[in-house]
């Protein structure tokens, strides 16, 4: 009896647990469910940060950029008035000389005239018709007429120049005065646009501390590209204005005689050829960085490109053609006939066959492509510019190019 009493026990249990097992099989479910959507919702806001991370970044580099203009244009602004005012101080001092050569020659003059007076004076009422009629002939009288007009001019003369001299004295130090104003308010602007140059950097140093490493190395890159063209710009001016002294006569006769390599590309409709062979014409980084920032440039840098013969695009004249210890490295200009300037960055130590005043003819090899500078690995760097040359000129070289 009681062993049918545990039978019919454990079979109550059994259909219990078999009516439950389908709800926690269920609920277990459920849970699971829930989880997920939890854990999907977590990875799309994860992608939404990461979105939103990836849009302050690229707006932080543009920042970056637009501060580097900035500061840039601060740059030149300085630039310009340091020029303004040496020059200023060139003509406060000379001003300042031809004033004190003026002055001292009025006093000579004025001298001059008071000892004519005294002399006059002393003379008494003789008039200069008494002097005339005391003649003993009429030789002599023409002799003291003759002296008596040139006294009487000369003392016309000197009042004349007395009166002038005195006028240009008092212009001098008119404009002698407005010289030193004008120093003082360009010394005055000089001090503001420092100070917010040095407010900028600040601003600069701040953004840049955002960047990611590999966008920091970038904006080293360029800090020091803009720092190396302050100094090129002066170049390509103090080049374009020897350039157009020069006699025409003069201008063939520093052509470097080079060779014209194999293996180039047809001239574009701009008339310009690829600046390495063909068969290295890939360009492996465009106008703009991965990050967004404006490279100014095209980089040729295809596998065994090391050592290839670099191009001149067009004829043209040689107007720089150096090394830099950093940025462009082993670099040469060339200012073309159409207005277009063009820049070959990097190449090899001892590769460059042309020097500033060269002509060079479209397809002659100037250079060989190397790693020198700032770069990472062997490619040419290369540049177009529109007149008149500087590194704010820079503009799309595939406009150009093939």
């Amino acid at each position: 009896m009681k062993r049918k009493c545990f039978k019919l026990l454990m079979i109550a249990v059994l259909i219990l647990f078999m009516f439950n097992l389908p709800l926690t099989l269920a609920a277990s479910t459920t849970d699971l469910n829930n989880q997920k959507e939890e854990n999907q919702n977590k990875i799309e806001e994860s992608k939404e940060k990461k979105e939103e991370i990836t849009a302050e970044k690229n707006q932080t580099v543009a920042e970056v950029e637009e501060i580097s203009d900035k500061i840039s244009d601060y740059e030149s602004q300085i630039s310009e008035l340091n020029t303004k005012i040496s020059d200023l101080n060139a003509k406060i001092s000379e001003s300042q000389q031809k004033l004190n050569e003026a002055q001292e020659d009025y006093t000579k003059q004025e001298e001059l005239l008071e000892a004519r007076l005294v002399a006059t004076y002393e003379a008494g009422e003789t008039s200069y018709l008494d002097f005339l009629l005391s003649s003993d002939g009429i030789i002599d009288f023409i002799s003291n007429f003759y002296l008596v007009s040139e006294i009487a001019t000369s003392d016309a003369e000197l009042l004349d120049s007395i009166q002038k001299q005195k006028e240009e004295i008092e212009q001098a130090k008119t404009d002698l005065e407005n010289d030193k104003k004008e120093l003082d308010t360009s010394k005055a602007q000089m001090q503001s646009v420092t100070t917010q140059l040095q407010q900028t950097k600040s601003e600069k140093n701040a953004k840049v501390a955002q960047l990611t490493e590999e966008e920091q190395k970038i904006q080293d890159q360029i800090d020091e590209l803009n720092q190396a063209n302050k100094s090129i710009d002066a170049k390509i001016q103090a080049a374009i204005k020897k350039a157009q002294e020069a006699s025409k006569n003069n201008s063939s006769s520093g052509s470097s005689g080079g060779t014209s390599g194999g293996g180039q590309s047809a001239p574009s409709s701009s008339g310009f050829i690829y600046p390495v062979p063909s068969a290295y014409s890939k360009i492996t980084t465009g106008l703009y960085y991965s990050s967004g920032q404006y490279h100014g440039a095209v980089d040729f840098g295809s596998a065994g490109i090391n050592g290839q013969p670099i191009y001149a695009v067009a004829d043209g004249e040689v107007i720089v053609s150096e090394r830099l210890s950093g940025s462009y490295g082993n670099y040469i200009i060339i200012m073309h006939n159409n207005g277009l300037f063009t820049l070959y960055a990097h190449g090899q130590d001892g590769s460059r066959t042309v020097s500033v005043g060269d002509t060079v003819r479209q397809g002659q090899q100037i250079m060989r492509v190397g790693t020198t500078g700032n770069s990472t690995g062997p490619h040419l760097h290369f540049e177009v510019r529109t007149s008149p040359g500087t590194y704010s000129c820079r503009v799309n070289p595939m406009n150009y190019l093939p």
